[in-house]
């Protein structure tokens, strides 16, 4: 099982950092593995959503169905999924208050056959540097 995870503190209140951070409508705007999403996208997620979306790491487009396993706004929002080849993935979007604003915070675990090896370190790697970019870019979209 691969874990990556990455955080950024942001100048702004949790509340607002929450609006923006987990609304599947901006995702395209700040998470770079997001590609696009399949089927009606809710305003907002809720306990028990399921939602279908296509990421890219590695060049390599995967359709994850996702299940939104726990919905606690303004602080956590939790995600599983299941894509090609039985690839299992899980996301914890995570906002507390910080001295200066906000941390943000993305946990991330993938799991799955084809993920062992050379080819999980890889991903890993490309997982890591998708998620630093995605915050960076979620605090330019936050300025």
């Amino acid at each position: 099982m691969g874990q990556i995870n990455a955080s950024v503190d942001l100048p702004a209140p949790p509340e607002k950092v929450w609006e923006v951070f987990s609304n599947p409508n901006n995702f395209e705007k700040w998470l770079t593995i997001h590609t696009k999403w399949k089927g009606e996208v809710p305003a907002e997620f809720s306990q028990g959503t399921k939602i279908t979306e296509v990421v890219t790491m590695m060049g390599m487009p995967n359709t994850i169905e996702w299940t939104v396993d726990s919905y606690q706004p303004p602080n956590t929002l939790s995600i599983s999924g299941t894509g090609m080849a039985g690839v299992k993935v899980r996301f914890d979007l995570s906002v507390r208050q910080a001295p200066e604003g906000s941390t943000a915070v993305i946990d991330a675990e993938f799991s799955g056959s084809m993920i062992v090896g050379a080819l999980g370190k890889a991903v890993e790697k490309d997982g890591k540097k998708n998620l630093d970019k995605s915050m960076e870019n979620l605090r330019e979209l936050l300025a």
